[in-house]
C-alpha cells in the first residue's frame, strides 16, 4: 500500500515536473518571441532616422507659412520652394553654380591640408616651437574670416584668387591647431614601448605618432572643409562673383525671387552636409581603430 502511495506520488511529481519544465520553456520561447519582435520594432523604423531631421524642417516651415507665423511676402511655401529648386536642378541652373562654388571649396580645402598637415604635425612635435607661435595660431583662429576680407582683396584683388586665399587662410588654422593637438596628445603608452623595443626616432614618428594623429586631424580636416564653404559663400555673396552658390542667393534676394533664394540656401546646406558625410565615411574606413 505505502509503495503504491510512494508510486503515485513519483508519478505525480513527475508530471508536475514536467509541466513546469514545459511552462518554463513557453515562458521562454514567449519571451524570445518578444525579444525578438520588439527588436524588430525598434529596428523597423530606423531607416526613417535619416528622414527625420529633414521631414521635421520641412514641417516647421510648412506651419510658419500656413498660420501666417511669418508674413507670407517672406516666407514662401516649402512645396513650391521644393518644386522650383528641382525646376532649376533639372535644367541645370543651380548645378552650374554649385559646381563654381565646389571647385572653390575643393582649392581652398586643398591648399589647407597640404600646407596645414605637415605644419601641425612639426608644430606638435616640438611643444617648445609650438608654444612660440601658439598666440599667433589662436589669435587669428579666433579673428572672423569675413573680417580678412578687406585685406586679402588688397592683396589679391576681386578675383578668384582671393576668395580662395581667405577661405584657405581660415581652414589652414584649424588644421594646423587640430593636428598638433593630435601629435601632442598621442598616447605615451604606446611611444614608450615603442622605444623599449628599439624603434628609432623616425620610426616611432611614422609608425605611431602619425597614426595617434590621425583621428583628430580628420575633425580638423571635418571642420576645416565646413570653414572653407562658410567663407567662400559669403565671398560670393559680396566679393565681386558672377556665379556660384552664394552669389546666386544675394542675387535672389536683391530680385525678390524668395523661392530661387530658399532653395539655393537648401542646395548650400545639402552641399554641406554632403562634404561633412563624405569625411565621416572615409574617417571610418581608414581611422577604424580611433577610440581604441
Amino acid at each position: 500500500m505505502i509503495g503504491g502511495q510512494l508510486t503515485v506520488k513519483t508519478k505525480h511529481n513527475a508530471v508536475t515536473s514536467s509541466n513546469l519544465s514545459r511552462a518554463s520553456e513557453s515562458a521562454r520561447s514567449a519571451t524570445s518571441s518578444n525579444n525578438q519582435s520588439s527588436s524588430k520594432f525598434v529596428q523597423a523604423p530606423s531607416w526613417l532616422v535619416h528622414f527625420t531631421g529633414p521631414v521635421i524642417l520641412i514641417g516647421i516651415w510648412w506651419i510658419a507659412y500656413f498660420f501666417t507665423l511669418v508674413d507670407k511676402n517672406l516666407l514662401p511655401s516649402p512645396f513650391a520652394t521644393l518644386y522650383d529648386t528641382g525646376i532649376n536642378i533639372a535644367t541645370g541652373d543651380v548645378l552650374t553654380d554649385f559646381w563654381f562654388t565646389m571647385v572653390r571649396v575643393f582649392y581652398s580645402f586643398i591648399i589647407a591640408a597640404i600646407v596645414g598637415v605637415p605644419l601641425g604635425i612639426i608644430l606638435g612635435a616640438n611643444k617648445k616651437i609650438y608654444q612660440s607661435v601658439e598666440f599667433i595660431i589662436d589669435f587669428f583662429r579666433s579673428t572672423p574670416a569675413t573680417a580678412m576680407f578687406p585685406l586679402f582683396l588688397l592683396l589679391f584683388g576681386l578675383g578668384d584668387f582671393s576668395k580662395i586665399a581667405v577661405a584657405s587662410f581660415a581652414a589652414l588654422l584649424v588644421i594646423v591647431f587640430n593636428t598638433a593637438y593630435g601629435v601632442m596628445n598621442a598616447r605615451q603608452t604606446r611611444i614608450l614601448a615603442a622605444r623599449s623595443m628599439g624603434a628609432s626616432r623616425m620610426r616611432i614618428f611614422f609608425d605611431v605618432i602619425f597614426f595617434e594623429t590621425l583621428p583628430q586631424t580628420f575633425i580638423g580636416l571635418r571642420t576645416a572643409v565646413s570653414m572653407a564653404l562658410v567663407v567662400i559663400i559669403v565671398a560670393e555673396m559680396f566679393i565681386g562673383a558672377n556665379d556660384g552658390l552664394g552669389h546666386r542667393i544675394i542675387d535672389a534676394q536683391i530680385s525678390y525671387n524668395l523661392t530661387d533664394m530658399y532653395g539655393s540656401i537648401l542646395v548650400t546646406g545639402a552641399m554641406g552636409y554632403g562634404l561633412n558625410v563624405f569625411f565621416l565615411v572615409i574617417e571610418k574606413h581608414l581611422v577604424h581603430w580611433s577610440g581604441k
